[in-house]
């Protein structure tokens, strides 16, 4: 039996010391990801504790640690004012608590694993590289705690591999880890002496210290050399010079001095590491969004399959709810449509959304049917979400638009009524409560009968928090989504109007010319009326301008880092 599935009452507890890797929290390994969904109790270091602590189970309680006790530091784990790592405590007993490492962290993990929970102590990068945890190890081991490793990419390695700077190559050149913090005279003065590449952890305010030693040490001052501040992250941002020019290149950059200049950072030193050959290799800050803030105003259910694809371009999705879904006033209508259904008052059902699939799905789980219920019904989509959605539910759509996905697009493929093929003349619509009529009035265009029924009523939701309005007006996102005409209006309405510098996308004409009307201007359109190809097209639109950027010498920004200009209309790009 793997120690992770000892059964909830063996008494001997056990600890598991896990890597939680660099940042990136799809860098967690599966074995890691395991542990965690067993861990009883949670010790963490502050930096990973949200990595890790959402494959915790649902009865783990974690509550926030208490913000004061930090440094101002986001990537730091120390405790304000003194240097001390901290750890974050989670169980199901307590709320999270701030604890000094100086205050015997091996009893504090011992003592949670006693009664035969399950402990799960997550380190930043890898347990082996960690001079804490190992001296954890022991104690337990002293004390006959049993224990395993989990091992996770060690920052050192894992961020080079980000900022595109390989450590070796064909050549097979020696790499040396050097803790800046520890390193003695002698490390300097053999790594100096050496050619084999240096990767160095430091912070951002004595990467220059770092590289004068080496300098010291017999380095040459032209050698090249990297740094890698918020490695794996959308936050990452790496500087290329040499050992002898860095200091100057922060400087002019604006990165130092800075009151954020303790934050961690990885240099690497070496030939691999020369600018030339890094701008070849940079894949991750490099994706066509990478780093840019994107605002999404769509209901919560509907926002996590866009947000995913967006971060897959390096962006940073934000989601703001902007449409809250209710059931309808008055349920009796849409409980007889449904028996409807059963009882082959139908022909078709044409399904307009996936928060109608949803409806339909609800009800028929409130009277104890399923997918079987649809049996001699032939169904209709609008649109790839809608067709899954249906899927999902166990059923295929007989009928999705080959061409516009959208009412008219339905409609181009909808067959005419034929009372000789067709026993049952009438349509069940479920739909929103503001939805149009174009699709009603065309399928009686087309001799049909058409249930149009209330699904599902459409609320604006509440206002956003004051500092997430404050970016939408003040420029504070680099693009917004929007996905339809009512989360444009819902957005003006309880957040206001986007600034000018911010990318605006729309999914298509109808909701651009509402953009439009609100005194937007728009950057992007779909070529599709669906929100993967939305935001394909932003994707599309943020390599454009890199490349634009680097063709003309320029750096590379987000368009919130622009100098505001005045908003001026121009004619929407369509991509």
């Amino acid at each position: 039996m793997s120690p992770t599935n000892l059964p909830a009452g063996h008494v001997s507890g056990h600890v598991t010391f896990l890597g939680a890797g660099p940042g990136d929290p799809g860098l967690l390994t599966l074995r890691a990801v395991e542990a965690l969904a067993h861990a009883d109790v949670l010790v963490a270091e502050p930096d990973v504790l949200d990595v890790v602590r959402v494959h915790a189970p649902p009865g783990v309680s974690v509550l926030p640690a208490d913000a004061a006790a930090w440094s101002s530091s986001s990537t730091s784990s120390t405790y304000a004012g003194t240097g001390t790592p901290q750890l974050a405590v989670v169980d199901d007993a307590s709320t999270t608590a701030v604890v000094p490492a100086s205050r015997d962290a091996a009893n504090l993990v011992m003592e949670a694993a006693r009664g035969g929970r399950r402990v799960v102590r997550a380190v930043t990068g890898d347990p082996g590289l960690d001079t804490c945890a190992a001296e954890e190890m022991l104690a337990c081991a002293a004390a006959g705690v049993t224990f395993e490793v989990v091992p996770g990419i060690a920052t050192a390695v894992g961020v080079p591999a980000y900022a595109g700077v390989p450590l070796r190559d064909a050549e097979g050149t020696d790499v040396r880890f050097v803790d800046a913090r520890t390193a003695s005279d002698r490390c300097w003065s053999e790594v100096g002496a050496s050619d084999c590449t240096v990767v160095v952890s430091t912070t951002l305010d004595s990467v220059a210290v770092a590289a004068g030693e080496l300098v010291t040490g017999g380095r040459k001052p032209d050698t090249p050399l990297t740094v890698t501040v918020a490695g794996t992250t959308t936050r990452q941002r790496t500087w290329a010079a040499t050992l002898g020019t860095i200091a100057q290149t922060l400087k002019q950059a604006k990165v130092l001095p800075s009151p954020e200049g303790g934050r961690p950072v990885i240099a690497v030193v070496g030939e691999r590491s020369a600018a030339a050959q890094r701008e070849r290799l940079s894949w991750f800050e490099s994706k066509p969004l990478f780093g840019w803030k994107v605002l999404v105003p769509r209901t919560k259910e509907q926002a996590a399959s866009l947000s995913d694809q967006l971060r897959s371009y390096g962006a940073v999705p934000h989601e703001v709810p902007t449409i809250a879904v209710e059931p309808p006033r008055t349920p009796q209508q849409m409980e007889r449509a449904v028996k409807g259904l059963v009882t082959g008052r139908y022909e078709w059902i044409a399904f307009t959304s996936v928060n109608a699939v949803k409806a339909v799905r609800e009800k028929f789980e409130e009277y104890g049917l399923d997918a079987r219920a649809f049996a001699g019904i032939k169904v209709a989509a609008v649109g790839e979400q809608t067709a899954n959605a249906l899927i999902a539910f166990g059923v295929k759509p007989d009928l999705v638009p080959s061409g516009e996905q959208s009412a008219a697009g339905l409609l181009e493929d909808w067959p005419p009524y034929d009372p000789v093929f067709d026993p049952i003349d009438r349509v069940f619509l479920p739909r929103a409560d503001i939805a149009t009529e174009t699709l009603v009035a065309g399928l009686i265009e087309l001799g049909w009968e058409v249930d149009d029924v209330t699904a599902y009523r459409t609320v604006r939701a509440s206002p956003p928090p004051a500092e997430t309005r404050e970016a939408i007006k003040g420029g504070g996102f680099d693009a917004v989504l929007f996905t339809s005409s009512s989360t444009v209006r819902n957005l003006v309405g309880i957040a206001g109007k986007p600034h000018n510098v911010t990318v605006i996308a729309c999914i298509g004409p109808a909701t651009a010319k509402t953009a439009e009307e609100h005194g937007l201007r728009v950057d992007v359109m779909s070529p599709e009326p669906s929100v993967q190809k939305l935001a394909e097209a932003l994707a599309d639109f943020g390599a454009r301008r890199r490349r634009a950027a680097l063709e003309a010498g320029d750096p590379v920004t987000r368009p919130s880092e622009r100098r505001p200009g005045s908003r001026r209309r121009r004619s929407t790009t369509t991509t």
